[in-house]
């Protein structure tokens, strides 16, 4: 099953908004892949904002993260959201951090989420999977990375 969105969860050597700076390999988690909840705004007090999932992927410059929406109709609605470029930016809740001078070593992130505007600057969608009908009637899913040409 291909994912509903790609891109990067964290990008590493990069200061945050709240001046960390995620090292390398902070949440390298045994060369394993890792599956999260994938969330709306970091909101965990209502099990609607829970979007789908995303499974995580250790990179030398950062973790990246393959994106599922699930069913419900919140996630649906995030998915044209992130379709049509409207939501871009990532940001993951992460605890059990060991961090010095705000260079955070070492984290296990818990979920992964679709924020309006993220606390790290590398942390983006970078490629976007979309589903529609040719003149045929025969779905087509392209994975569109920067642009996109639609027609009626």
């Amino acid at each position: 099953m291909e994912a509903d969105f790609s891109g990067y969860a964290t990008k590493a050597n990069l200061r945050c908004s709240d001046g960390r700076v995620i090292m390398p390999d902070a949440f390298k988690h045994d060369g394993q892949s890792l599956t999260v909840p994938l969330v709306w705004q970091h909101s965990h007090d209502d099990p609607k904002n829970v979007l789908g999932k995303a499974t995580l992927e250790h990179r030398a410059d950062g973790v990246y993260a393959y994106a599922f929406f699930n069913e419900t109709p919140e996630a649906q609605h995030a998915k044209t959201l992130v379709e049509h470029g409207d939501v871009v930016a990532l940001s993951i809740y992460a605890n059990q951090l060991q961090e010095k001078s705000k260079q955070v070593t070492h984290g296990v992130i818990r979920e992964l989420s679709l924020v309006l505007s993220g606390a790290n600057p590398g942390a983006l969608i970078d490629q976007v999977r979309l589903a529609h009908f040719d003149n045929d009637g025969h779905q087509v899913i392209d994975t569109l990375e920067d642009e996109a040409v639609i027609t009626t």
